[in-house]
């Protein structure tokens, strides 16, 4: 099966002259998504990872089923004020500007093994910025993946782990 062909292009989204690629169509397709949870257990599998990382928000898609199928934790990196209790903050430069993201304090334990994922890969700022805050809160983190890569955009230059991705466009 190839998951790109269970992966929507929407032009002109979320602004002009933007092409998104829209996973919702792989979601929807319960043997496509089924595969694709599958190929990212296999890949993922080797790294031993205790919990996985999920981004906000379509990483939690992503890194929730991934982690039930590995018999691992997850583990949520959110927007600031959306997580209860004590977090950690992490503020990052974009090329457009500059965002926040925060964990749980207690949410990876010293030395856990992590494994960080979001839905896509493109210029690699908010992906490095989860693998530094996991640092931050002590874990060791041996890994990061996605569904999509968008080869163009360079993201994979910016992280200093291993990265894995199930499908990459090229323009």
């Amino acid at each position: 099966m190839d998951i790109k062909d269970h992966i929507r292009h929407v032009p002109d989204f979320p602004k002009p002259g933007i092409l998104f690629y829209d996973i919702s169509t792989l979601l929807a397709h319960a043997g496509a998504w089924r595969e694709t949870v599958r190929q990212l257990a296999d890949i993922l599998a080797p790294t031993k990872p205790d919990v996985l990382v999920g981004i906000e928000s379509r990483g939690f898609l992503v890194a929730a089923p991934l982690a039930l199928a590995l018999g691992c934790g997850f583990v949520m990196v959110r927007k600031p004020g959306k997580l209860p209790g004590p977090t950690v903050p992490y503020s990052y430069e974009l090329e457009y500007g500059s965002d926040t993201i925060e964990i749980q304090t207690d949410a990876i334990k010293a030395g856990h093994r992590v494994v960080v994922l979001d839905d896509l890969l493109a210029t690699g700022g908010t992906l490095d910025a989860a693998i530094n805050l996991c640092r931050k809160v002590g874990g060791d983190v041996v890994a990061a993946a996605c569904i999509v890569e968008l080869n163009f955009l360079n993201g994979r230059s910016r992280i200093d782990v291993p990265v894995h991705s199930i499908v990459a466009y090229d323009e």
